[in-house]
């Protein structure tokens, strides 16, 4: 079973190589998904090639699965809480909007609870409000109607 890290989705699936860390003494570094499933709740049930019996799987208890960094989604910066926490929002039409306060996961997609000078306001992480995160200065975003700080009362 698996269970996502530092409150990124799930980005396990089959074919992707992952390096259980720490790693055996001995034997193959990096393993391949052979199949993940999931029932609904908290975690993916996860089988890696090569791993043939209950005691191989034993082993992995507890251990970080490592993907390559080209192998991540390239929209991860969307859904990174730990580097968008802090980070400055600005809309199109709107300006300076404050800071992002928290992540917030949902079924469909994640919200930022934007917090600034005109209140708060929660911004659905979705193409049409947001389309990436740059590497520095603010974040652009177009703050649907309705939505803005403060309840769009103005």
């Amino acid at each position: 079973m698996t269970v996502s890290v530092h409150g990124l989705p799930s980005l396990v699936r089959e074919g992707l190589e992952v390096a259980p860390v720490p790693p055996e003494l001995t034997g193959p570094r990096w393993r391949t998904v052979a199949s993940c499933s999931s029932d609904g709740r908290e975690g993916q049930l996860v089988a890696l090639g090569g791993v043939a019996d209950l005691d191989g799987a034993e082993r992995l208890v507890g251990k970080l699965l490592l993907a390559r960094e080209a192998d991540l989604p390239e929209d991860l910066a969307l859904h990174d809480a730990g580097r968008l926490v802090g980070r400055e929002v600005a809309d199109t039409r709107l300006g300076a909007l404050g800071s992002i306060a928290e992540v917030l996961r949902g079924p469909a997609n994640d919200v930022w609870v934007v917090r600034g000078p005109m209140g708060e306001c929660l911004l659905p992480v979705v193409d049409a409000v947001v389309s990436e995160v740059p590497d520095e200065g603010p974040v652009a975003v177009r703050v649907p109607a309705g939505l803005e700080p403060g309840g769009g009362a103005r």
